[in-house]
């Protein structure tokens, strides 16, 4: 099975943004040296354009998301400096789901037919359990932060997990991680590097919330293995 043409081409306008983002550093706007050293300006010109900052600050972190490229770390803080906890979660949490529901859609629209027609067979028992059961794994999977958010968007684009159960458990699954980073923006001249904000016990705290989304699934495995073995 071949790519059409027109799938060819948004495929290879999705790898020339990736690569002009690298060739032209653009990363190098996306650390939090380069935020806190610009912070004052940024809170000025929120001052003064409102909502033109929360559209350009929206489609930047949803580019971003979008074509898997580093810096979502500190959008978050961006939106809590720049915004406020509340508002600065509200923001980053719907341009996160945006980007990653694109993400989602792009690589299905590409690559799930020549995944699955290579290797169907071997995933069929793996999207059966995501048709069923999908909100609670994609959930646990976005509340523990130890699996790369670009990975599991483009992971999930290849099964036939439903797109409603994707947007809905990303936006919830992401919201206390995206707190978490955007509070801490909020004060960001206490901020020495984001690595330091996911301390452990706030990582043991995610998992246990990622267990209890899996609760559900690992009670109707039980119920059925019990059904099975009293008939």
């Amino acid at each position: 099975m071949t790519l059409q043409p027109q799938k060819i081409v948004l495929l290879v306008l999705a790898v020339a943004a990736i690569v002009l983002f690298f060739v032209f550093d653009l990363g190098r706007f996306l650390t939090l040296a380069s935020l806190q050293a610009n912070h004052q300006a940024l809170v000025e010109f929120h001052d003064a354009h409102r909502l033109l900052t929360v559209a350009a600050f929206m489609a930047i972190y949803i580019v971003q998301t979008a074509l898997s490229l580093p810096g979502a770390a500190i959008l978050s803080l961006a939106a809590g400096a720049l915004f406020g906890t509340i508002a600065g979660t509200v923001y980053a949490v719907i341009a996160a789901t945006v980007g990653a529901t694109l993400a989602f859609v792009v690589t299905r629209y590409l690559l799930r037919d020549l995944v699955l027609g290579r290797f169907g067979g071997r995933l069929e028992g793996i999207n059966r359990e995501l048709e069923d059961r999908g909100f609670n794994y994609l959930l646990f999977l976005r509340l523990v932060p130890v699996f790369p958010f670009f990975l599991i968007n483009l992971a999930a684009g290849l099964t036939r997990l439903p797109l409603q159960t994707f947007v809905l458990a990303t936006i919830v699954g992401i919201i206390p991680g995206g707190f978490v980073y955007v509070n801490a923006g909020a004060s960001l001249a206490t901020v020495d590097s984001p690595a330091a904000i996911a301390s452990p016990r706030v990582l043991v705290s995610f998992a246990l919330l990622g267990l209890f989304a899996l609760v559900p699934v690992f009670y109707t495995r039980w119920k059925g293995r019990a059904k099975g073995g009293n008939q």
